[in-house]
């Protein structure tokens, strides 16, 4: 301010009737006050100061975007306290394009736009589309105070606008000296500092700006951050890229090799009935249900098996107490080859005389010779004689033939049928007898042992 006053006083008593250039500077003057002031001895020490005061915006050529100290007749003028970088300003997209718009609405030579100025124009027009009306009307609002005004002050808040805005949107080429000035260490000591807007402009459209802003870190990274930087950067440099195109042509590849078998893509066997019309799928499992249902009522579930049992028992009877062992024998003989048994088994007379001799004196392993005679029936007969009985035939049969007509029935379909009025049947009449006559009737399934009904 000081420096200010000098120059102002220093041009109004050497020229007095031009009183438009109280503020004018040229490039000697300020040369010469650093020199007598800051006590620099080298004229182009003193002109590379004036450079970075000029960078930063405190004094600008009136005449030329690039703000730089130049050792000729330049005319320079002081910017506006307003103006100043010291007040950490960070103007938005916004703001900068009410200001383009302020100048394109004002048919002046001197305010005519650059070609880099309406290349940022269109594209800033672009990226607030939806809130350009507004900045239209924000721009109007300006031009219509600025016109109140007189014509020497409009002139010098135009240059003075005109320079805050080549610091803070500088010609293409010249440096960004507000990455490193001092609003950035301010805003280190106050990261939850308010932005404000250049013209007052309170809105949403400042939230939308496209121009990034970096976070800033509250505090230095330590080694260890920076080591796991590293390693991370290094993991993505080992990283195996492939191209788009690669890509693709794996996808389509594997798209056709499995093709067959995508059931989004080529209709299954049966059909999903959920998005088509056939109930082929549904018939199956319905099928299936009810032969599932046969099998837990009349293929004789676990318990009904007597020598399976029995065999049960007898493993039973070598992990129980030695207190329980003679009872339990008991039992055993009781259940399965005493005479009138209710689940007697099929033992041949070498067996069961040495079975009834080991009983005199009852232990773990009194029914080995039996349960030995046992398995070899179960793992020798049971299943030859299921696959040469009259049922399992049927079903083999009736899988093979095709079926030719809706409502032919096939064995299985019979044999539910049957199964279905027999249990009607049992339902109605004395279940034992009933039972014990299917049993007869189906001898492929249970023959050579009898059932017990509870």
């Amino acid at each position: 301010c000081n420096c200010k006053a000098q120059f102002s006083a220093a041009v109004t008593l050497h020229d007095p009737s031009k009183i438009i250039l109280i503020c004018f500077l040229i490039c000697s003057d300020i040369v010469q006050w650093m020199m007598k002031n800051l006590n620099i001895d080298d004229p182009a020490e003193a002109i590379h100061i004036g450079s970075l005061i000029a960078a930063q915006g405190y004094i600008f050529p009136i005449s030329d975007h690039v703000l730089i100290l130049k050792d000729d007749g330049t005319l320079y003028r002081f910017q506006a306290p307003y103006f100043w970088p010291s007040n950490c300003w960070e103007p938005e997209n916004t703001d900068y394009a009410i200001y383009l718009c302020k100048r394109t609405m004002q048919n002046k030579t001197r305010l005519e736009l650059a070609d880099y100025e309406a290349e940022n124009l269109a594209r800033l027009q672009r990226a607030f589309a939806r809130k350009w009306e507004f900045i239209f009307m924000q721009a109007e609002a300006q031009v219509k105070i600025d016109r109140k005004k007189d014509k020497t002050e409009r002139k010098i808040l135009d240059s003075q606008e005109r320079a805050f805005w080549d610091v803070h949107r500088p010609v293409p080429g010249c440096v960004n000296t507000t990455e490193m000035d001092i609003r950035k260490c301010r805003r280190l000591k106050n990261p939850q500092r308010v932005k404000k807007s250049v013209y007052g402009v309170v809105d949403d459209t400042q939230s939308q700006s496209p121009v990034h802003t970096p976070s800033q870190q509250s505090s230095k990274d330590t080694r260890e951050d920076i080591e796991r930087e590293i390693l991370f950067l290094n993991t993505q440099l080992d990283r195996h890229c492939m191209k788009m195109s690669k890509v693709a042509e794996t996808l389509m590849s594997s798209t056709e090799q499995y093709l067959d078998y995508d059931p989004f893509v080529t209709v299954p066997e049966p059909a999903n009935p959920w998005i088509s019309d056939d109930v082929t799928f549904w018939e199956l499992e319905f099928k299936r249900t009810v032969f599932k249902k046969i099998i837990d009522v009349f293929t004789v579930t676990l318990d009904q098996f007597s020598a399976f049992l029995f065999w049960l028992a007898v493993q039973d009877l070598k992990c129980r107490p030695l207190q329980e062992v003679a009872a339990r024998a008991q039992e055993i003989w009781q259940e399965f080859l005493a005479e009138g048994a209710p689940s007697a088994i099929n033992l041949d007379s070498h067996s069961y005389e040495r079975t009834s001799q080991n009983l005199k004196d009852p232990g773990r392993y009194s029914f080995e010779d039996a349960q030995d005679h046992i398995y070899k029936l179960m793992k020798s007969d049971s299943y030859p004689r299921f696959l040469r009985s009259n049922t399992y035939q049927d079903l083999v049969l009736a899988r093979k033939k095709p079926e030719t007509e809706q409502g032919r029935r096939t064995s299985l379909e019979k044999f539910t049928r049957s199964v279905v009025s027999g249990t009607c049947c049992l339902e109605k009449n004395n279940h034992r007898q009933s039972f014990s006559s299917f049993i007869q009737a189906k001898s492929g399934f249970l023959e050579g042992s009898q059932t017990r009904i509870k």
